[in-house]
Parts: C-alpha cells; sequence; structure tokens
C-alpha cells in the first residue's frame, strides 16, 4: 500500500509532466507522419523503377536464345550443350537464326530496317555481337612423374594468372590475336572462375552469310582448343515500344574436367529514363528524396550533439543511421549511372557496324537496384520504432525482445549441429550429389530439407547405409527436436507478454490515444459523431487511470478498494457540497466511513483516480 505514495511525493510538478509528455507526443507524431510520407514516396520510386514488361522481355529472349533447338537434333539448345560439337551447331543453327530476322514468315522483306536486325520484328540489333574466349598457358599445373609420360601439356583452371596472353593459330586476324582488358569493364563470376575482359574477340558481321562462313572458318581451324576456359557471346537489343534495352550475355565455360557448362544474363534495363509524363513524375520523386535524406541527415546530425555517445546506446539510432549511409550510396549510383548514360549512350548508338558495349551500363544498373531494393527493405523495417501505438504491435515486439537472448543460445546449439550434418553430408555425398557438391550447397540442401525439398533417392544411391542414417537423424533432431524447441521459447514467451498485457503490465499507448482522439475530434468537427458526454469522459479517464495503476504495479485488490473510496467520496461530496439532491439518495453509513479513513494511502490513491 505504502506504494501509492510514488503517484504524488516529489519530482516535477503534474502539469509540467503531463505538458512535457504530449509535446513529446506530438512530437512524436509528427516524425511518424513525415517518416510516412517519406516512405510512400520511396515505394513511388523504386516501383517506377520497373517495368512489368522487363519480365516479358526477359521470358520472350531467353526463350529464343536457350531453348531452341538445332534441326533435326531436338535434344541439342544452349542449355544443353556439353561438348565442342555440340557448342558449333549451337553458332551456326540458333544462334544465327535467332540474331537476323531479315524477312517476314511469308519470305517477304521486313520494312524500313535501316541496317539492322529486327528480332522478333520489334527488337532492334544495337550494333553487332560479339564473341570473346579467354584461354590459359600451358604448363600451368603439374603432372605427377608417374604420368608425364603419357601427357606432357597441362591446362589449368582459369585464373588471371595462368591467363594465355600471346597470339595463336592463325595469327592474322583480331580473333587470333590477344586483346588486353578494357580497365572500367567489371569481371565476370562463372561457375568455374571470375574472368576479367579483354581476350581474343571477334564480332559478327551484318550479313546473316558472312557471319555462318566465319563461324564454319573458326571451327576448320580449331579456334576453340584445350586451353579454351570461357566463351562470351554479347549483344544488346531495344525495343521502341516498351522503351527498353535488353543486354544479353550466354556464357559456356570449359573447366579442366573437361566437358561444358553454360550460363546466362538477360538485363532489361531502361537507360532512357525521362521520355514520358510518368518518367518525369519519377523524376520529381528522386528530387523529394534528396529534400527528404537532407531533412534526415539535419535531425540525425542535432541528435548526435545533443546526446553525443548516449545516442549510440539504442539500436534504433543505428537503423537509422544504416539506412542514411544506403540513401547516400543509392544516390551516388543512381547519380554515376545517369552520368555515365549521358556520357556514352550517344557514342554507343552512332556506330552500327561495331559492337555496342551496354553490359558496362546494365552491370551499375543492377548494383543500384539492388542499392535501393536493401533501402526500401530497411525503410519498412524502421516501422517499427513506432510500433508503441499498438497493443498487439507491441506484443509482437516485447516478445522478440523478451526472448532474444533465449533465442540466441538456442541458435548456437541450432547451428552447432546443423553445421556437423552439412559437413558430413558434403564430405558423404558431395562427389556424386549436385545437392552436396560444395559446402555451401549442403548448407542450403538442408534448409530445403527442413521445408519438406529434398531428394531422398540420390542421397540413398550415394551411399546406402549413410545415406538412410543421415536424413533419419536429420530430420528427428532438426526438424522435430530443436525447431520445436525454437517454436516453444517463442510461444512462452508470448503467453508471458501476453499474460502480462491481461493485467495491465503493459507500455502507455499514450501515441495511439492521440491519433485516435485526434480522429474523434475531427469527426465531432465534421459533426459526423456526436460529442462526447461528460458521463463519457469521466468513464474513460477511470479507466485510464485503473490500466496505470495496474501499470505502477498496484495489484487488483488496492485498486478495488480505491474504486470503492472514489465512490464513497462522490457521495459525501454530494450530499454536503451539491445543491441537487436526489430523491432515491442514500446516505453515507458510519460503516462506509470508516472503510474509507482508514489508510491515508487509500485516499491519496483515491484522489489519483478522480483528478
Amino acid at each position: 500500500m505504502a506504494e501509492a505514495s510514488r503517484w504524488h511525493l516529489g519530482g516535477t510538478p503534474k502539469h509540467k509532466l503531463h505538458y512535457r509528455k504530449e509535446v513529446e507526443m506530438r512530437t512524436t507524431l509528427q516524425e511518424f507522419l513525415l517518416y510516412l510520407i517519406f516512405l510512400i514516396n520511396l515505394c513511388i520510386l523504386t516501383f517506377g523503377m520497373v517495368n512489368p514488361h522487363m519480365y516479358y522481355l526477359n521470358k520472350v529472349m531467353s526463350s529464343l536464345f536457350l531453348d531452341t533447338s538445332v534441326h533435326g537434333e531436338e535434344r541439342i539448345n544452349f542449355k544443353s550443350i556439353r561438348s565442342i560439337t555440340d557448342f558449333w551447331k549451337f553458332m551456326e543453327g540458333p544462334l544465327l537464326e535467332g540474331l537476323y530476322w531479315d524477312s517476314w514468315y511469308n519470305n517477304k522483306n521486313l520494312y524500313d530496317l535501316k541496317n539492322s536486325s529486327r528480332i522478333y520484328y520489334e527488337n532492334i540489333l544495337l550494333g553487332v555481337p560479339r564473341v570473346r574466349q579467354l584461354k590459359v598457358r600451358n604448363n600451368t599445373c603439374k603432372v605427377h612423374s608417374s604420368f608425364q609420360s603419357l601427357m606432357n601439356e597441362c591446362y589449368d583452371k582459369y585464373t588471371s594468372e595462368n591467363e594465355d596472353l600471346s597470339d595463336f593459330g592463325l595469327k592474322y586476324d583480331t580473333e587470333w590475336k590477344y586483346s588486353a582488358p578494357v580497365i572500367n569493364s567489371p569481371w565476370h563470376w562463372g561457375f568455374t572462375g571470375v574472368y576479367r575482359n579483354g581476350g581474343y574477340i571477334f564480332t559478327l558481321s551484318k550479313s546473316k552469310s558472312e557471319t555462318l562462313n566465319k563461324f564454319i572458318n573458326l571451327r576448320m581451324n580449331s579456334w576453340i582448343t584445350r586451353s579454351t576456359r570461357v566463351i562470351f557471346i554479347d549483344f544488346s537489343l531495344y525495343n521502341a515500344n516498351v522503351n527498353l534495352f535488353c543486354i544479353i550475355r550466354l556464357v559456356a565455360e570449359f573447366p579442366a574436367t573437361g566437358g561444358i557448362l553454360t550460363s546466362w544474363q538477360f538485363y532489361p534495363v531502361k537507360l532512357l529514363r525521362y521520355v514520358s509524363y510518368y518518367d518525369y513524375f519519377i523524376a520529381s520523386c528522386e528530387i523529394t528524396f534528396c529534400i527528404f535524406l537532407i531533412v534526415f541527415t539535419t535531425q540525425e546530425v542535432l541528435k548526435i550533439k545533443e546526446f553525443k555517445s548516449a545516442y549510440f546506446k539504442s539500436s534504433w539510432n543505428w537503423l537509422e543511421l544504416l539506412l542514411l549511409v544506403l540513401c547516400f550510396v543509392a544516390v551516388f549510383f543512381n547519380s554515376y549511372y545517369n552520368i555515365q548514360i549521358f556520357l556514352l549512350l550517344g557514342q554507343l548508338l552512332k556506330s552500327t557496324e561495331k559492337y555496342s558495349d551496354f553490359y558496362f551500363l546494365a552491370y551499375w544498373h543492377i548494383y543500384y537496384n539492388n542499392i535501393i531494393a536493401i533501402t526500401i527493405f530497411f525503410a519498412w523495417i524502421k516501422i517499427f520504432k513506432f510500433i508503441s501505438f499498438n497493443k498487439t504491435m507491441s506484443q509482437l515486439s516485447s516478445t522478440l525482445s523478451r526472448c532474444i537472448k533465449d533465442i540466441v543460445g538456442f541458435a548456437i546449439m541450432f547451428f552447432i549441429i546443423f553445421f556437423a550434418y552439412a559437413q558430413l553430408g558434403f564430405l558423404v555425398f558431395g562427389s556424386q550429389v549436385d545437392d552436396f557438391s560444395t559446402f555451401q550447397n549442403s548448407i542450403f540442401t538442408q534448409f530445403r530439407i527442413v521445408l519438406g525439398d529434398f531428394n531422398f533417392a540420390g542421397i540413398q544411391q550415394a551411399s546406402r547405409i549413410l545415406g538412410p542414417i543421415y536424413f533419419i537423424t536429420f530430420i528427428f533432431f532438426v526438424f522435430f527436436v530443436l525447431l520445436n524447441m525454437f517454436l516453444a521459447i517463442i510461444y512462452n514467451t508470448y503467453s508471458e507478454v501476453k499474460a502480462d498485457y491481461s493485467i495491465g503490465r503493459r507500455p502507455d499507448f499514450e501515441l495511439g490515444k492521440m491519433i485516435k482522439k485526434s480522429y474523434h475530434n475531427a469527426l465531432e468537427k465534421l459533426k459526423l459523431k456526436k460529442p462526447e458526454t461528460d458521463e463519457d469522459k469521466k468513464s474513460r479517464k477511470s479507466r485510464d487511470l485503473v490500466e496505470q495503476a495496474r501499470r505502477e504495479g498496484f495489484d487488483e485488490k488496492e485498486i478495488q478498494s480505491a474504486e470503492q473510496m472514489k465512490k464513497w467520496k462522490e457521495r459525501l461530496e454530494k450530499k454536503y457540497y451539491s445543491t441537487e439532491i436526489q430523491d432515491d439518495y442514500q446516505p453515507v453509513t458510519q460503516q462506509e466511513f470508516r472503510d474509507g479513513t482508514t489508510s491515508k494511502y487509500k485516499m491519496r490513491l483515491c484522489e489519483c483516480l478522480t483528478k
């Protein structure tokens, strides 16, 4: 009962505390509304970057160059290439047919070609395609002494140190002479290596027949050798109907083990940014984004000056700084990307007889797109900072914050067992099952097993004894035991939080009350709702004080006793001080007076409930 003294004794006067709290709530509400406008602007900006036609352009081009088979041999397309013979069949068949569209389906000439190919009659081939090869030197690996009598040549995997820079073959044309890499060109990350620019390069002709003769000549003179490690086929398209460029790269890697591994990249990008009225609206959103960025940066600088080292103790402040850094990086990427387009686009479009290297621009566009995607992800996460205005959302955040230590301890135990199984799977099945071919693949495969996506037949075929043992024990310990322990931690913590909230031990949702109050006031001013009566205000105030008493630690017995004291005081005041006494009014008895004056702390609690 003595705890009731906390409500009155000492400290700042109550009216000043109430005013300070109200100012703080209004500031928080203004910050939330401002951030909401920023988030809406950012969403419009990011969605404006994505065109629904990008997917369809990607799908059409990938179907044409990846799925089209060689005539008479349905099994050979780019995806199924496994040998050098298959590769040349693709080059002289599906690739050639896909690049050169010089007549209609009825064999009539296309209209207004202007010395360019129209893929699917709608997509202009920009410049001419380029084919590029990288090779490694002989004797870059060491042959064991037992096999030196059988093999005197050894070609290691590709690295920049092992790369062959010397001319080879006929040596009279560019495809037989090494070309130095361009400094600012990005490297390519493939299956078996990271490849730089340069190499042995040739461009295709505007004529389909000349290009075919070129391929035949290269095939007959063995342009692809044992030292070949990768071949790139690069070209770019533009579709004026949807204002989209499509930068295409087909990659054939020749690993040291033999065979061919194929991969591809299709980048539909919008390089001409500001064409329609909607594009200019997106430009205005970009300007607004920069203004918001300046405002938020200024706010954070002022906070750091005010709170100094205490500023960095809050996780939300770290999220603010991360978001600002991402925004500045996105602005830098966007600026650099637009400058490069302004400088290079005109030059790339001038010459139709040369290869137009749009891959550099597409590369920076993809990086900008990735940065802005990460930025908007954390921008949405920041919404949780204002989560306290809603009871349900506050329960979620309280549950996560309360069980974070238990989750960290559980995660350590979980990943010890998880990585042990991953290494076991990699060592036992890695040489035979694609899903376990690398340690990283083993980790991802185990996550897929937990989600129910697995290849048990492949595991069993790789090892008839260890395969089933590995699978059954992994499912038992990870799926049935560990995952259920994780769910139990979350469930128990949520039950505790919900129980605390049910007895009033919860944050005071003042921001939510202010939003609700402002909403009701607006409805009353618009005469869409009846004004609140004095009785309603008194009842609401009483409920709020009861909730506040619960948060302060008073038990239900104390609160009920205080409510009885409140009723007694109201009846006493009504009897001796009110001019309007009801006929059915019951006088205060001695027992009621005795019960009401037994404790000065009850009186103080009652005064709090009536104020």
